[in-house]
């Protein structure tokens, strides 16, 4: 067994960023924005950034906003539709959206074009209890100004005009209806990573080391932690001391947190979901779709498996996808080890991880059939959403990895979550993310949450509020609440990021 050179010098940087990803890039800014005297170091075990989830090849590249997800509106068991996450979900990407103005105005990151570009965002449903419910859904959600403008329709002739692929060789007798919102977005989170963290390396103090893999966490007496570090490079390691530590290593987070013994990480577990896509290789037909169609997922099918047939760009080339089709493995990365998920299983997390499995029983059946598609069934689930689709015209690849949370519960005595989950020490010295969609659409209020959790004297100081609501203009008021401030905001956002409204021929 080859035995690593161990460096005696050890760095002390004041914060430590594990996983060089979105997440870790949106805290990386946000706290040197906040506080640029900080020292950060980020560590990525790959050898470049944003190659896991933040990869435009590994997410499904939607601005979530709740416009097309019909996960995030579910329907009651009185027939009512709840769109309180929808509202919460739409929200958030508008800071989102503020903090990359911000960058952009400012000269931070590249011009929008090369990550963000407006599309249609379409919701897709058949036969008529889910054309009701889609009904229901689209004068609830239109309540709201976050939602106005949305369009909904069962007119085949209308349907045809939003997406003529869809109904194209449809039977007109099947009853079917669509919502329409003409300013989503499409998001190259790998390049608007990149964008990110390449601004942050040329800051001072700020270092960017690929090819380093965190291999244990430990409290010094102080409470500051002490980070293992392999360079798989040189073959050595090396140690780190940090204030504070984030691990935002995407489903590499949960081994990470485990490693900490933080008592706030007992009782986690991470289930692990792998996807694919059928990727279009007709230009024509590429060319004649320009919208994210989502439909309505399977009973028993986790949220990252919404189907949908999404026009994307990625690195200047326009695309056509669909699925993603779901799948099971090990690995909690898409670069991981098959070990993964059984070396995660602990005396803390077994119960958990068992009542979640015993009670998802729909979810590992549904997984199981995924896994044993045929072409041919993959074939026909495009079929339901494209009924001309050809085999010829379509390659299967593979997506990213999602791991979901799966946690302690008192009464069933864990649950699976989807979404994710911010777990911080209570002293506010480490914090992890787990789990999955939204994620990085949400990304910067979900690192809003986590500075309220870890610096709390520092974010309630006027110092901090001041600049951020430099950044995020909305910070500290409700878009929700505020029709004035949402027209204001998305206006300036908008023409920042050249977001047009999307004009239909």
């Amino acid at each position: 067994m080859k035995t690593l050179k161990v460096y005696n010098t050890t760095t002390n940087p004041d914060i430590v960023l594990i996983g060089a990803g979105i997440m870790s890039a949106t805290l990386g800014i946000l706290l040197k924005e906040l506080a640029p005297d900080l020292t950060i170091e980020i560590l990525e075990t790959l050898d470049d950034v944003a190659l896991e989830s933040s990869d435009a090849w590994n997410n499904a590249g939607t601005g979530h906003a709740a416009l097309c997800e019909l996960n995030y509106t579910p329907q009651r068991n009185d027939g009512s539709v709840d769109c309180s996450k929808a509202i919460v979900i739409n929200e958030s990407f508008h800071l989102s959206l503020q903090l990359w103005s911000y960058l952009v105005e400012e000269g931070k990151i590249k011009l929008p074009g090369n990550f963000i570009r407006s599309i249609p965002h379409m919701s897709f449903v058949k036969g008529d209890a889910d054309i009701d419910y889609l009904r229901k859904r689209h004068a609830e959600l239109t309540r709201s100004h976050l939602f106005e403008g949305m369009e909904f329709s069962d007119k085949p002739e209308k349907l045809a005009e939003w997406m003529p692929l869809v109904m194209e060789g449809r039977n007109p007798s099947e009853p079917v209806a669509a919502t329409f919102f003409a300013e989503g977005t499409d998001v190259n989170y790998g390049a608007l990573t990149r964008s990110m963290i390449s601004f942050l390396k040329e800051q001072a103090n700020i270092n960017l080391h690929l090819k380093h893999e965190v291999t244990d966490l430990k409290r010094n007496k102080d409470n500051s932690w002490r980070v293992e570090v392999k360079d798989k490079s040189a073959g050595s390691k090396r140690f780190i001391n940090a204030k504070f530590v984030f691990l935002g290593a995407g489903g590499g987070a949960l081994p990470l947190l485990q490693k900490s013994r933080i008592s706030e990480g007992k009782g986690f577990g991470g289930f692990p979901i792998s996807g694919q896509w059928l990727r279009c290789t007709n230009q024509e037909l590429i060319e004649k779709h320009e919208a994210k169609v989502y439909g309505k997922a399977p009973v028993g099918a986790p949220p990252m498996s919404v189907p949908h047939l999404d026009t994307r760009m990625i690195d200047g080339e326009k695309g056509l996808l669909f699925g993603p089709f779901a799948g099971f493995t090990t690995k909690y990365l898409k670069n991981g080890s098959l070990l993964d998920f059984p070396l995660s299983m602990q005396p803390n997390n077994v119960i958990p991880m068992t009542a979640a499995g015993l009670q998802n029983i729909p979810l590992t059946t549904y997984l199981i059939a995924q896994v044993l598609q045929s072409p041919q069934d993959r074939m026909d689930a495009l079929k339901e959403f494209f009924p001309e689709a050809k085999p010829e015209d379509w390659v299967l690849e593979h997506a990213g990895q999602r791991v979901q949370v799966i946690k302690k519960d008192s009464k069933k005595g864990g649950i699976l979550q989807f979404g994710t989950e911010v777990i911080c020490a209570a002293d506010g010295s480490l914090s992890a993310l787990l789990g999955a969609s939204p994620g990085a659409s949400t990304s910067v209020a979900i690192m809003l949450a986590l500075l309220d959790d870890c610096f709390p004297e520092k974010i309630g100081s006027e110092e901090w509020k001041g600049k951020l609501q430099q950044m995020i203009p909305s910070y500290g008021q409700s878009l929700a609440e505020d029709a004035e401030l949402h027209a204001r905001i998305t206006e300036w956002t908008h023409e920042v990021l050249n977001l047009r409204k999307a004009v239909m021929a």
